[in-house]
């Protein structure tokens, strides 16, 4: 344990102060394909979560969540009997830049006396909602986007990434050691989509383009399903059912010239995490070396690889040799990322995939454990308007 870990302080109020309590998720669905509503969907993710807590759903008195959510907690809260609602929130900004944002709220809640048992949630069925590149990104494909046949995520981040590999030089091989990373734990987990998947560097590299520099299996999967996790306080977590995974740190929001302003950003050609990243270091008193494994949002591998340079894993004069594959694989990679999967491979329900495997990576319940893992990164959408991101980590930590 690095001597950086130095436990919870008054000038840290966030450090081990809540907990994920328990995680709840139904299966993913190839998209449109999920037999239940998206309200349906949920309500399963939560009883489940509920379950995995050893709590009774009734006792939710707080929701959370981001991104223009359709499932609203004054309707949620009657199906799940809650006896009070306390607490509803939604993190701004568009795609999965605020899955640690929402726990972030979830336990700002539960400090403040404002909710005890705050669920932190997510369902996507596109039979009602619609692909993804209509129902989510014509927010952002303005007349700006859409006058050049732009308007689609894709598209978007394509033009991010390929302007990272030119102004700083990165390899697309680098992006392929994420995908075939991915790619490989999601082999040995049942949940996946790509289970018992045989993707290797000669797939890889013939798959069709979808807007270069991204291949097919650079893009994330959609997916149908949900996922749901409950936070409350240290001290309660200690009398129910799982093990307590401790939320140690949490900071969000946008660079200068961040948010929507037409891909005006300083930092246009890496994730958005540029400011975020000392933040939560600063807060958590820790650095990069701290962590055992990751679990990186990326619905773009190019995105994942800028995330991963912003939090200062690798500079740009190492950055061939740390991402490789070798690196990022479970269980005796240095750089253990994406562990079930990621949103590449194991499924995407807006990024609370990787939220759910970093409990489980905690735990000790993941397909692909890394042994003896303390703290665990989760960061959210790389290039939204809002991003974040969130360290977790056992009771070891404290």
């Amino acid at each position: 344990m690095s001597a950086l870990r130095t436990g919870r302080s008054p000038s840290r109020p966030l450090y081990g102060t809540t907990v994920v309590a328990g995680i709840g998720q139904t299966p993913f669905y190839k998209r449109g394909k999920s037999p239940d509503s998206e309200r349906k969907q949920i309500l399963r993710a939560i009883v489940a979560a509920c379950t995995d807590a050893g709590i009774a759903p009734h006792d939710i008195d707080g929701f959370a969540t981001y991104s223009d959510d359709r499932q609203n907690a004054t309707y949620l809260m009657h199906e799940l009997g809650t006896r009070e609602l306390r607490w509803s929130s939604m993190v701004e900004g568009g795609g999965g830049g605020g899955v640690p944002a929402a726990v972030g709220a979830a336990a700002a809640a539960i400090l403040t006396g404002q909710a005890e048992v705050v669920v932190v949630y997510r369902s996507v069925s596109e039979r009602e909602m619609g692909r993804f590149n209509t129902a989510i990104e014509s927010q952002h494909a303005t007349s700006h986007y859409t006058a050049h046949g732009i308007c689609v995520a894709a598209q978007m981040m394509a033009l991010r990434t390929q302007r990272m590999l030119h102004t700083l030089g990165v390899s697309r091989d680098i992006m392929e050691g994420l995908v075939l990373a991915d790619y490989f734990h999601a082999r040995s987990n049942p949940r996946a989509t790509a289970y018992r998947n045989t993707l290797d560097a000669a797939t890889y590299r013939a798959a069709r383009w979808i807007a270069e520099p991204y291949r097919l299996y650079d893009c994330s999967r959609e997916s149908d399903g949900a996922a749901a996790i409950i936070v409350t306080a240290a001290q309660r977590a200690q009398h129910l059912r799982q093990a307590p995974v401790y939320l140690l740190a949490i900071a969000q929001g946008n660079p200068r010239h961040g948010g929507e302003t037409l891909d005006n950003s300083d930092d246009y050609d890496l994730a958005g995490f540029g400011s975020i990243a000392p933040r939560l270091w600063q807060q958590a008193g820790m650095s990069a070396a701290d962590v055992d494994v990751l679990q990186v949002y990326e619905n773009f591998s190019g995105l994942g690889i800028a995330a991963l340079l912003e939090h200062g894993f690798c500079t740009r004069d190492n950055i061939s040799e740390i991402l490789r594959y070798e690196n990022l694989i479970a269980p005796h990679g240095k750089l253990p990322t994406n562990t079930s999967g990621g949103c590449l491979a194991e499924g995407f329900i807006h990024g609370m995939e990787v939220l759910l495997e970093a409990v489980r990576q905690l735990r000790g319940e993941s397909s692909n454990p890394v042994p003896g893992a303390e703290v665990c990164l989760v960061t959210g959408g790389p290039g939204s308007t809002y991003t974040s991101s969130a360290l977790f980590g056992t009771a070891a930590t404290l």
